[in-house]
Order: structure tokens, then C-alpha cells, then sequence
């Protein structure tokens, strides 16, 4: 169909009028930071920020293409580690892991090329505890603009605002499974290209974006939000420590067995702790060779032994050294969490479990002395029995908080949220100037 109407001038216009439709609306209310996908969203994501008065950054990505049918995504890759997968396509065409590591490889290499020339070697801006409002200059497919949802989500954003000024209304629909919000100006029926609707359409150089993103960098301030090298009892382990400007303190996450530091639940309740004014460090306990041996994914002593030394790198960083230090242990990480707290009681403010085996703390349960709450699913009827167990052998201040109907995973709708409003509550609560250990 051909049609000589507008819907905007350019991408500028396209993004002031988008801008004002999300202050207007209230969807970003919640400590907004404008993530656009480079490079036509820029111009439109640098308009949106200005008119909320948020940080601008890009929010990179890149898709997993099938091998030999690279148009077909597999997946798609973000910044912090983030993997995300279409496990109906890698199962349904037999790729194995060699394959999809060599893909991902290749990959994350041009990801990461271009998010250093846009942002000429300033840190990336964390979605971390905050409303991610993805900006791109319209929706065609929505394959791109799904994989930055969930690249945002997976980075700790506690809610997603997918903000375009035009797009396809089936791509729109099928997109709310994957934002909180979706706001976009003009959904017009017979939608065909992004382009036939700006006036204007051409295409944002490399150069633009990069002046784009340098007029919103400021000074950097005292905190930090890093992929790191952690230093912890001989090994060297790699890990992600955010530490928001005038953090009240600082958490240590211990993962269960089979899981790491990008695990998507921790990973969001750490997201949940950045936003109350924590710091977090999301570390491996193992190296990738030793993740294989699963005498060592239960080797309680030796993970609490890397779990302390974690916890005594973290303090010699000038980001945390003047912070409280917390452990958050999940699954078996919630043993490692118990024994690392009882070899040094004066250096540990708190502790969460989420799902935890308490138990095989064994005798040390006794020798706490750092705050403890233990967080266990009311389905989760085997672990909950030992956790009212471990919690009679804590001598020190503890509670016992049951989020009801959910299982180990807390999957269920609403109740990792309520997990990470917890912890949150009780870091909080402890690891304040003033709170007693």
C-alpha cells in the first residue's frame, strides 16, 4: 500500500514525543535508566532520557544464529555474562555445547568490540535494581527487541518498560510476554517497514551514537559495576561486583550446586539489593574445571574457605572497604554461607538463605553469631522440615520466613520477588551504620 502520511519527522522528534508519553504515563517511575539498542535507537533512547531526566546507556545484544541457518536465532547474548537461550530450537536441531560455545564466542567478541567503541571505555550503567526502559527507534519482528528485554531482566532490572514510537501490532502482542509495559505511540494495521514511517530515516552512524552517549556520561562517582577477578583462598575466580554510590553495604552471594554467578535467580535478587542501596558480588566458587567434579559442588569447608576469602578481597577494594560485609547462600551455598560466618564472627553482618541446606552446617550452626534468616517455599516440604531444624541449633538472632505454596525454585509468580524484598529487608536492617551484629 502506498501512503505519503508521517508519523514523524525523525528519530529526534520521534523520541520527544515518546519521552513525554512515559513521563506522562508513569510507566518509569521507579528509578528509570533509558537503555537503547544502538544503533537507530540511540538518537530516539537519547530524546526519551531527557525528557525523564534518566541515564542513557546502550543496551547491547547480539542473537545466536542456528549454524548454517544463522537466521534462525538459537539465542541471544548481553553484556554481564548474560546467555539466554531458545531451548525448543537448540534441542529440536541437536546443537551440542562445543557448538553453541564456538557461536557464542564469535559473538560476544563483536558484542563487546562495538559496546567499547560506543561507549569509549566508560563502565557499563546497571539496570541492576531499577526500571529498564528499552528504547529502539520501532518494532518490525521483535526479535531484537526481545532479546534486549531479556538481557535487562537478566541484568537485574526489576521491571522492563519496552518504550518504541512505532511498531507491528503482532509483534507488540507477542512482546508483552516479555516486558512489563508496552508503550508505543502508533500501531498502525498495515504496517510494513519502521522507515515508512519517519520522514527522515537515515541511517545513525557510529559517530552519532558515541556523541549521543558522551553528552550523558558524567564523572564517575565512587561506586563500581565490573566483571572482576576475584582473589579468594589461592584461585582466582571470576565474579561481577556492583556497588551503587553510598551503599550501606555489601553481599556476598554463595550459588548451589550446578549454578554460578549468572544465575537468574541470584542474579535478580541482587538486582533487588542494588536498588535498596547494597552492594553485591556475584562470584564462581569454582573454576570451570573443577565445576565438573561433584565432590567439589558439595565440599562444604573448601567453598566457605573460598566463600570467606571472597568476602576478605572484597573488603581491601576502596569501593567496600569501609562497608559491612553479608553472605547470601542459596541451595548448598547457604552451608558455605553458615561455616564462613562461624570461622569469622566479626567480619559477617548477615546472613540469607534462599532454599537452603542449612544442615550440612552441621556442628558449626552452633558457632554462628551473624544474624540469620532462612527463606524456604511452603511446597518445598523436605527442605522446609530442615530448616526449622538447622534454625533450633542457631544460638544467635534468627527467622524463619516461608513464602507460601512455592517450590525450591521460587518460580512461581511473585515469589522470588518476595524473596528478594526480604533479604533486602533484613540486609538492610543489619548491615545499616549503627546495626549490631
Amino acid at each position: 500500500m502506498a501512503f505519503t502520511q508521517r508519523a514523524f519527522d525523525d528519530r529526534d522528534d520521534a523520541g520527544r514525543r515518546l519521552g513525554r508519553r512515559l513521563a506522562r504515563g508513569g510507566e518509569a517511575d521507579k528509578e528509570p535508566i533509558v537503555l537503547a539498542l544502538p544503533r537507530g535507537g540511540v538518537p530516539v533512547g537519547h530524546r526519551v532520557a531527557e525528557e525523564l531526566g534518566a541515564p542513557l546507556d546502550i543496551i547491547a545484544v547480539r542473537k545466536l544464529g542456528l549454524p548454517g541457518h544463522e537466521e534462525l536465532a538459537m539465542g541471544a547474548i548481553g553484556e554481564g555474562g548474560v546467555r539466554i537461550l531458545n531451548d525448543e530450537v537448540v534441542r529440536g536441531h541437536a546443537v551440542g555445547e562445543e557448538a553453541l560455545q564456538a557461536v557464542e564466542r564469535s559473538e560476544r567478541a563483536e558484542l563487546e568490540r562495538r559496546a567499547a567503541l560506543f561507549r569509549e571505555g566508560r563502565p557499563r550503567t546497571s539496570p541492576a535494581g531499577r526500571t529498564a526502559v528499552v528504547v529502539d527507534d520501532g518494532v518490525a519482528t521483535g526479535s531484537t527487541a526481545r532479546a534486549a528485554c531479556r538481557v535487562a531482566r537478566a541484568q537485574g532490572a526489576v521491571r522492563v518498560v519496552l518504550a518504541v514510537p512505532v511498531g507491528a501490532p503482532t509483534a507488540l502482542r507477542s512482546l508483552a510476554r516479555d516486558a512489563d509495559e508496552v508503550v508505543c505511540l502508533t500501531a498502525p494495521e498495515w504496517f510494513q517497514a519502521v522507515g515508512e514511517w519517519y520522514a527522515d530515516f537515515a541511517q545513525t552512524t557510529d559517530e552519532e551514537v558515541i556523541g549521543l552517549l558522551r553528552e550523558h556520561s558524567g564523572p564517575a562517582g565512587p561506586g563500581a559495576d565490573a566483571e572482576v577477578e576475584v582473589e579468594a583462598a589461592g584461585v582466582r575466580l571470576e565474579g561481577h561486583l556492583t556497588v551503587p554510590e553510598g551503599a550501606l553495604g555489601t553481599v556476598v552471594f554463595a550459588h548451589g550446586s550446578g549454578s554460578g554467578r549468572h544465575s537468574p535467580r541470584n542474579v535478580r535478587v541482587a538486582g533487588a539489593l542494588n536498588g535498596a542501596g547494597l552492594g553485591t558480588l556475584l562470584f564462581d566458587l569454582l573454576t570451570e574445571e573443577e565445576g565438573d567434579d561433584r565432590g567439589l559442588v558439595f565440599d562444604i569447608r573448601l567453598l566457605a574457605e573460598r566463600l570467606r576469602g571472597a568476602a576478605e578481597w572484597l573488603r581491601a577494594r576502596p569501593e567496600a572497604a569501609h562497608l559491612p560485609t553479608g553472605y547470601f547462600g542459596a541451595s548448598t551455598g547457604a552451608a558455605a554461607a553458615l561455616v564462613a560466618a562461624a570461622d569469622a564472627p566479626s567480619g559477617t553482618a548477615a546472613v540469607v538463605s534462599r532454599g537452603g541446606r542449612p544442615d550440612l552446617a552441621g556442628a558449626r550452626l552452633a558457632e554462628v553469631r551473624a544474624p540469620t534468616l532462612l527463606i524456604v517455599g511452603g511446597a518445598d516440604t523436605a527442605v522446609l522440615d530442615l530448616n526449622r531444624r538447622a534454625q533450633e541449633e542457631i544460638a544467635c538472632e534468627s527467622a524463619l520466613e516461608v513464602v507460601p505454596g512455592s517450590g525450591h525454585l521460587f518460580e512461581e509468580p511473585g515469589a522470588l520477588d518476595r524473596v528478594a524484598e526480604l533479604a533486602a529487608d533484613w540486609f538492610v536492617r543489619h548491615l545499616r551504620p549503627g546495626a549490631e551484629a
